[in-house]
């Protein structure tokens, strides 16, 4: 397994991604000094003797108690237990440990007074395969990600649970069993962990992944579509887009010109075809997939701004030996950037939706009825079209900002809120329905293709069509189409159909994200 050395604050998008994917993380050891001089500006700051928050003071509306020296422990594990209440399902484990590396990587920065102890249970933690089970619902997105990374922290500490090898083991045994003891914090370091965006940032991030293959998929589907339906491929001629200007358009018309490059079945109807002008859904899928690209490499640059912060608060300034208390917490740069993402997985999904129901409609895509030799003794691609048609709509409701919506908390010490949790939260949720989408049109765009035999799609559309094949039989009789579904769904989902037909032909969000 693949072991990454963060570097803090200069961490790229593709190793948060490799982590998300199982890779192992530890820390650049250049960065120990600092960590160490701020645990030792915490200890410095108590040592004057005057109120500073988080430090030796009550919490929130409970700021202006001031805490007595005999007291500090217990503080910070109060605070991490009474936050400690969450509810819901436990977050997936991938997101949890991206969650972590992020924590990691923020408390590393040297601006959160958290000591070495504290640096290296995390570090040991996601290296053994120890992931804190923590209940997904309870987080306004400020002050910070407050009741899930009390719930992380708390069995760092030997309290709640971890997930070891798929199975939940009560945090004490788990530690023990890995050679770990439970944590002591320290004076400021449960306002640390439990402080902060990672979060709400995790989710996005992991959303803003799945986003992209779904993209990337989608352009494979969408060109298959286009050569079932004998559409033409003049819309994505280079000169119209250039005109426009827009990134994102003029590389998506590249791939798409791309991936039908050598098409037979194209090449069919260049010439004596009565029709003028494709569908929107064919024809605009550079301006419409092309602004979803640009959305998100807008939400990928607020991520990866944010994964490569500190948020939590106060934070520590070791050279002038000051706490300072300020609003890093709050994560409405992470609100905006998943409200981007689910616009954009709403469209992906959308898009591909209509591009389906052309296809299954003979007078807009000349195909069989509902893509079946024999239409009325079988019913082919009809239900599985309303599929996609329900799975767009779900997702319509999801895509509702959530960052426009505020709700106060702490007796009004926190009045106005990000929502990033469950905005971020969502978005795998989303993903999974857009993904739906997407399979069945590539199951669709494959049957189409299937009806212009001995014609040939291009080369990599045809080992697209291949790796489909290899799984899933032409459908010449209706038959229990669910498996179909989700074999198709399984190639989307691990990126066998972005190998297949070449991801490198593909727009990312950046050069380095897979």
């Amino acid at each position: 397994m693949t072991t990454l050395t963060l570097t803090p604050g200069t961490v790229t998008l593709a190793d948060w991604r490799r982590i998300y994917e199982g890779a192992r993380a530890s820390l650049n050891t250049a960065c120990h000094a600092a960590i160490e001089r701020s645990a030792a500006a915490v200890h410095a700051i108590l040592a004057k003797g005057e109120p500073v928050y988080g430090i030796n003071t009550g919490f929130g509306k409970l700021a202006m108690v001031r805490i007595a020296s005999e007291d500090l422990a217990t503080l910070q594990r109060n605070i991490v237990l009474s936050h400690a209440a969450g509810t819901g399902a436990p977050m997936p484990v991938p997101v949890a440990r991206l969650m972590m590396a992020l924590k990691l990587a923020s408390l590393a920065q040297g601006a959160s007074g958290a000591s070495m102890a504290t640096i290296r249970m995390l570090e040991a933690l996601l290296n053994k395969g120890l992931t804190p089970v923590v209940p997904c619902k309870g987080s306004v997105g400020a002050s910070g990600d407050l009741a899930p990374l009390s719930h992380m922290t708390a069995a760092m500490i030997g309290v709640g649970a971890f997930f070891v090898e798929g199975k939940q083991v009560e945090a004490k045994a788990a530690l023990a069993k890995a050679g770990l003891k439970p944590l002591t914090l320290g004076p400021k370091e449960g306002l640390a962990l439990l402080n902060g965006t990672q979060f709400s940032t995790a989710y996005a991030l992991a959303g803003l992944f799945e986003a992209e293959t779904l993209f990337q998929s989608a352009l494979i589907t969408g060109a298959l579509s286009t050569d079932a339906a004998r559409g033409s491929d003049t819309p994505f001629d280079p000169r119209i887009h250039a005109l426009r200007r827009h990134r994102g358009q003029i590389e998506t018309a590249t791939a798409l010109r791309n991936l039908m490059a050598g098409s037979k079945i194209r090449a069919s109807h260049l010439v004596g075809d009565e029709r003028v002008q494709d569908p929107y859904c064919l024809r605009c899928q550079p301006q419409v997939m092309g602004a979803v690209l640009d959305l998100l490499r807008q939400a990928a640059t607020t991520l990866e701004t944010e994964a490569n912060g500190v948020s939590d608060n106060p934070l520590i300034f070791a050279d002038t030996g000051e706490a300072l208390s300020g609003g890093n917490f709050h994560a409405e740069p992470v609100a905006f950037a998943a409200d981007m993402i689910a616009l954009a997985l709403c469209e992906i999904g959308s898009l591909a939706e209509r591009r389906i129901a052309m296809l299954v409609d003979p007078a807009l895509s000349g195909l069989p009825a509902f893509l079946t030799p024999k239409p009325g003794l079988n019913s082919g691609f009809m239900i599985p079209q309303v599929t996609a048609a329900a799975l767009v709509s779900e997702n319509k409701q999801r895509a509702y900002p959530a960052s426009v919506d505020s709700i106060p908390t702490s007796a009004n010490q926190e009045d106005h809120v990000s929502m990033a949790a469950h905005g971020a939260r969502r978005l795998l949720e989303m993903a999974e329905n857009a993904r739906g989408v997407v399979a069945i049109e590539y199951l669709a765009a494959v049957q189409g293709c299937d009806f212009h035999a001995p014609l040939t799609s291009s080369p990599p559309l045809e080992a697209a069509r291949a790796l489909l094949r290899a799984e899933v039989a032409h459908l010449e009789e209706d038959r229990h189409f669910h498996p179909d579904i989700e074999a198709a769904t399984r190639l989307v989902a691990n990126g066998d159909l972005l190998n297949a037909a070449s991801f490198r032909l593909l727009p990312a969000l950046t050069r380095e994200t897979r």
